[in-house]
């Protein structure tokens, strides 16, 4: 195919060139076009100056600061152990302040030792004067039941012994009669309003059976029956007298008979049992 040859257009190509040229014509007549007025030329800039040698120090400082770090506080220095400290320690966790001391690796006449001891100084806190009576939760704060089992049961073997037929009854009898005693006026008190921990008044009604034991075991070696009353008498009182700053100060001051007379009615049935016991 030559260079003079020519290919016919499509008619719809041939269309669109006449509207273009027409528009060029169009354009040509109407005058020259608008030119739009030059922008301004932007403000000059700083020029940054770069070292084109990487060994030459710049002359721009550097604009972060370094950071400052945070003070860590130091913490105070440990006094020096002293070795008194820890057997004062010790002291204080056997005497109710501190963490109970390990039982289970200790021997077990250590073990009974402690209790006689703190059964010892509960008898001692309860039943006779001393300047914590008034104070019920500091005169007992280490109770136990220990001590009042064993005045309990002490308490129904005089009976037992001091009787002359049917030992296991009376036994049986008595021992009940304290048991179920305690733990009825307990009740009593908690029904009351009184403010006391269930087995620390337990404990307190056990302690309080201390004069009543020694009463009968007089008795039990004194066959006479005026000796008996007078010392039936004085244990009683004594007893009361024990139990009364403890369970007074338990309950509301208006309430203070309520709580009372029950404790003073049981120990009476016990005085009255070691009197009718031949």
């Amino acid at each position: 195919m030559s260079h003079n040859d020519t290919v016919p257009l499509h008619p719809s190509s041939q269309s669109d060139i006449d509207e273009i040229e027409n528009l060029i014509n169009a354009s040509v007549q109407s005058g020259p076009a608008t030119v739009l007025p030059a922008r301004p030329p932007s403000p000059p800039r700083a020029s940054i100056p770069v070292s084109s040698s990487p060994f030459l120090a710049s002359n721009i400082q550097p604009t972060y600061q370094k950071p400052v770090p945070a003070s860590i506080p130091v913490p105070p220095a440990l006094p020096p152990v002293n070795p008194q400290s820890n057997s004062a320690r010790g002291n204080i966790a056997s005497s109710g302040f501190g963490s109970p001391p390990n039982t289970l690796t200790e021997p077990v006449w250590d073990t009974v030792k402690r209790d006689l001891s703190r059964i010892v100084s509960n008898l001692k806190l309860v039943v006779f004067p001393n300047p914590n009576r008034e104070d019920p939760g500091k005169a007992l704060r280490d109770w136990d039941l220990w001590g009042p089992f064993f005045f309990i049961v002490f308490l129904g073997l005089v009976l037992s012994w001091s009787a002359s037929v049917k030992k296991s009854e009376v036994f049986a009898v008595a021992f009940a009669l304290l048991a179920a005693g305690a733990i009825i006026l307990t009740l009593n008190v908690l029904l009351l309003g009184g403010h006391i921990i269930f087995f620390q008044s337990l404990s307190l009604l056990g302690y309080c059976l201390f004069p009543l034991d020694l009463g009968a075991l007089i008795c039990m070696l004194k066959d006479n029956v005026i000796l008996k009353v007078i010392v039936v008498c004085i244990t009683l009182a004594w007893s009361s007298w024990a139990a009364y700053p403890f369970m007074s100060s338990a309950v509301n001051p208006r309430r203070k008979a309520l709580a009372l007379y029950p404790v003073f009615l049981m120990y009476v049935s016990v005085g009255f049992l070691i009197i009718a016991i031949d």
